[in-house]
């Protein structure tokens, strides 16, 4: 079927192929590789663009509004729309626990105070009672506001959606 110089030819041709591939990664990688690579320590991969700020201007980060701000126009009807994706784990109903405790009248409640829930015990780290700032920092990323917590929840990343889920809570009472 193949001659011994046609099997010759087609395994000469693939490890040309192969060779060239090699080089050509080896080539690219020591041209647009990371600095390690090449010996010259740790280097950040990217360009850093320092500005200058203004005389006697100090430089400011942005970090959005601030909470107090967005809380005192903050809208309940918007907080309960954000809230379903509290209910899968949160009743409002007093009493009523799910996988996580009644949040019926939280807003002013001690923090760890249902009784029969079986918290974690993380919470202390957050204050005696759930204020509306206390609420705030820990909706932003449970797992970092009280490490060691039950919650797996992810946060709520805009500032608006925590303000108008903590005034609808604050709305509902208890």
């Amino acid at each position: 079927m193949f001659d011994t110089m046609t099997m010759t030819k087609v395994l000469g041709g693939f490890c040309g192929a192969l060779l060239i591939f090699l080089l050509g990664g080896w080539a690219a990688e020591s041209i647009y590789g990371p600095a390690e690579v090449h010996g010259e320590g740790e280097h950040a991969a990217a360009y850093v663009i320092e500005v200058a700020a203004a005389e006697g201007e100090a430089a400011a980060v942005e970090e959005g509004p601030a909470f107090a701000d967005v809380f005192a126009v903050a809208d309940a009807a918007e907080g309960e729309g954000v809230f379903r994706k509290c209910a899968s784990c949160h009743s409002i109903a007093p009493g009523e626990n799910k996988t996580g405790p009644s949040l019926a009248g939280v807003v002013g409640r001690g923090i760890d105070s249902i009784e029969g829930f079986a918290y974690s015990g993380a919470l202390t780290v957050l204050g005696a009672t759930w204020t509306p700032e206390a609420l705030n920092t820990f909706l932003t990323k449970p797992s970092e506001a009280a490490p060691g917590t039950k919650m797996t929840f992810a946060g709520l990343n805009k500032v608006e959606d925590r303000a108008n889920v903590i005034a609808y809570l604050q709305s509902i009472g208890g």
